[in-house]
């Protein structure tokens, strides 16, 4: 693929492009979508943005055809649940994303390859690199394969309130005290800043920790931790939080 890319990482970016079904005619692309900022200058982040549209148009596009009774601002809250980065982390992990990525030695020793928000850049700017590769209609395919089955799934009586308010609704209904958000670390620079929090339940014991690119961000996840885990203690709660 190119002669600067060591056998390992060449191994890692076959395995990618068999996961995703897709052989890149211009292989620079995909090496750019794989590359942080700390491993090089050009790296995915111009990428991403591109991926990021191509992302939000073809997940509306999805649940328009999907959910044709629904609602603009329904179909809003669910796409925003469904492109959120922890969704993106974990499609990532599937495909084993973070084996492929080009991390400087210190992101790499801090566990970038598994950060949830290296992760869900990249996937993003994969998008954007098979667009630029071949055309728009191929990455929105590569979008559809790894959501149609989500979307699929998603369950319109569930409750579409965030995981900051079901958390804070569950505890209340256990009457136990509300969580405590704590920030442990802000890394990187404006605006590519990663934000690593605390969400500790106190008297139950729960602490969970997640990592964002905004302090907002990263409470929502680590709550949304907390949440399934308190449901697993406490099932009766699912019953609750659905209304």
């Amino acid at each position: 693929m190119n002669s600067q890319v060591s056998d390992y990482h060449q191994s890692k970016l076959d395995a990618l492009q068999r996961a995703i079904q897709y052989q890149f005619r211009q292989p620079e692309l995909l090496i750019q979508a794989m590359t942080h900022r700390s491993y090089a200058q050009k790296n995915y982040e111009r990428l991403e943005f591109i991926g990021d549209s191509i992302l939000n148009y073809t997940i509306a596009k999805m649940l328009f055809e999907a959910f044709p009774q629904l609602p603009e601002g329904r179909l809003s809250r669910i796409r925003a649940n469904l492109v959120n980065q922890e969704t993106l982390a974990k499609i990532a992990r599937e495909l084993q994303v973070g084996s492929a990525l080009f991390l400087g030695p210190g992101e790499l020793k801090s566990g970038g390859a598994d950060r949830a928000s290296i992760l869900a850049d990249a996937m993003e700017a994969l998008f954007a690199a098979v667009s630029l590769d071949e055309n728009f209609n191929r990455a929105e395919t590569l979008v559809r394969s790894l959501f149609r089955n989500r979307i699929h799934d998603i369950d319109l009586s569930q409750s579409e309130k965030d995981a900051k308010t079901q958390l804070q609704e569950a505890l209340q209904h256990l009457h136990l005290p509300l969580p405590r958000y704590r920030i442990e670390s802000v890394g990187g620079e404006t605006p590519r800043q990663v934000f690593d929090v605390t969400c500790d339940l106190g008297e139950t014991a729960i602490q969970t920790e997640a990592s964002g690119n905004c302090r907002r961000v990263a409470e929502q996840l680590a709550a949304q931790k907390a949440l399934v885990l308190l449901k697993k203690r406490y099932p009766e709660l699912e019953k609750t939080l659905k209304n």
